[in-house]
């Protein structure tokens, strides 16, 4: 029964993960327009989504989850970019829309309309967990 439960949740739980790393890294972005040398990073999200997903993709076949394994004692853990989703893609460079003196590549119009669409899409995930969740109420408490 739990397992139902998780499944009909899962594709919304993932997507708000890939959104709150996307929302971090524009922020960090937003933050950081002054920094010289600064290069501003994004998500694909679709891209981050299907890599996300992959490990459930093939129910019956045996995933470490998407984590990297430690052949050697002189490897790196396999951590990469720890705090991003596991299986997720790595940040992207945004491309320069206008240079600057300084290097700094973040441009503030772009970044403030990527933040704000992204958080409009992360409430519209949260409404859409808490519409299937008031079915499956309704549904376990036989109400219409």
């Amino acid at each position: 029964m739990i397992n139902k439960l998780d499944a009909a949740l899962n594709f919304h739980q993932t997507a708000l993960r890939v959104r709150n790393e996307r929302q971090e890294l524009l922020a960090s972005n937003i933050a950081n327009a002054d920094t010289p040398q600064y290069k501003a990073r994004d998500i694909d999200f679709q891209s981050a989504m299907k890599a996300a997903l992959q490990p459930n993709a093939s129910a019956g076949t045996p995933t470490n989850g998407g984590a990297l394994q430690q052949t050697n004692s002189g490897h790196l853990n396999g951590m990469g970019n720890s705090g991003y989703v596991s299986g997720a893609s790595d940040p992207l460079f945004r491309s320069v829309v206008q240079g600057s003196a300084d290097g700094n590549t973040v441009d503030m119009d772009v970044e403030r309309n990527a933040y704000v669409d992204n958080g409009i899409r992360y409430e519209a995930s949260l409404t859409m967990i808490g519409g299937q969740i008031k079915k499956m109420l309704s549904a376990i408490n036989g109400q219409q």
